[in-house]
């Protein structure tokens, strides 16, 4: 849980960390809506001195099932746009304030999801920013549910309201794009995001006006701004030269499993090397390419079963299984027991 994020240890949930800066906007808009925070905060073990620690994290499991509590307590399933409206550009830590100083709010919000891998290492994906079309995406976490509808909500939301505090302005909007099928709130986001809010869309997104994203900054200060990115720099070099080569392997293989088992060429061509030399790369830590296919697998496999809710069929898909047999198989290899059952067996001991 209290990984540095310039430490240079793999994360130990297989799907991904998050700052408690995250944990503490969901607390803060749980509070605002009337939920009990010392329930939560002492169900979830979120000490006060957790979540004041700027190198604490917790797992993305964890938090969606913090969020998950939250929304039962409060009864608001749109809870990820009241935390998007209480986010400041402080609680994405160094990010938020390098991109709060930038020249242009294009620029700004770049600088914010560029350096996203700062507070929040997920193996689903990282976001993209598009500049040639003003849009700022955020990757697919399916297959979507109540634990995880609020952190897509969340996440756009809180980059909206990043630039809205930038530039003072709240109409910001062209267009909002979300990936799963609507709630039946679409009155509500449309109303928030103020612009159309597109759901069952292929990606979830939101697109800036053509005049916001050259507009310039509230807080534009350049010397600053070249010093935040600096820091930033050197946090996320940290980060990166930690990893060995089977460290960004295996980062770069999770995203691609859905479906289907990505090769070795495919990885070796996202890494700008050749096949032989990753081969190489890899033999000399001494591990190799379907070694760590069948490890990531494993840790992944263990963290979807403890972790979520997320139905057999699906988790097989996620994991890039041919189908639901093969899993099950796997699954007995790797643990000695069937999937279900060793969901079924780990509930009882909660």
């Amino acid at each position: 849980m209290n990984r540095h994020p310039g430490s240079t240890q793999h994360p130990r949930n297989a799907l991904g960390t998050i700052s408690v800066f995250y944990a503490s906007v969901l607390l803060r808009a749980a509070a605002a809506e009337g939920a009990d925070i010392q329930e939560l905060t002492s169900n979830f073990r979120l000490e006060t001195k957790t979540l004041n620690s700027s190198a604490a994290r917790i797992s993305i499991p964890r938090f969606m099932r913090l969020g998950h509590a939250a929304i039962r307590q409060t009864g608001n399933r749109a809870l990820g746009l009241r935390m998007g409206a209480l986010t400041r550009p402080i609680d994405a830590g160094i990010a938020g304030l390098a991109g709060q100083s930038a020249a242009t709010t294009g620029e700004a919000l770049a600088t914010l999801i560029h350096y996203s891998l700062l507070t929040s290492q997920n193996s689903r994906g990282t976001p993209t920013i598009s500049p040639s079309d003003r849009k700022a995406l955020f990757y697919s976490i399916r297959p979507y549910n109540a634990f995880n509808f609020f952190v897509v909500d969340s996440v756009l939301s809180g980059w909206t309201q990043f630039v809205r505090n930038i530039t003072g302005q709240y109409e910001v909007l062209e267009r909002v794009t979300i990936e799963y099928p609507s709630t039946g709130q679409d009155e509500l986001f449309e109303s928030w995001f103020r612009c159309p809010v597109h759901f069952s869309a292929k990606e979830n997104g939101i697109i800036l006006k053509p005049e916001t994203w050259v507009q310039p900054t509230l807080q534009a200060q350049p010397a600053m701004h070249e010093k935040l990115v600096e820091l930033c720099e050197l946090e996320l070099g940290q980060i990166q030269r930690g990893w060995t080569t089977g460290d960004r392997v295996k980062h770069l293989l999770t995203p691609l499993f859905r479906g289907e088992s990505p090769n070795l060429e495919t990885i070796a061509g996202k890494l700008g090397i050749t096949p032989w030399t990753l081969q190489r790369k890899l033999t000399a830590e001494g591990t190799g390419f379907r070694q760590l296919l069948d490890e990531t697998r494993k840790q992944l496999a263990k963290d979807y079963i403890r972790e979520t809710e997320t139905s057999l069929t699906e988790i097989a898909w996620l994991l890039g299984f041919a189908n639901p047999a093969a899993f099950h198989k796997a699954y007995r290899r790797w643990f000695d027991i069937s999937p279900g059952e060793h969901r079924n067996r780990l509930k009882a001991e909660r």
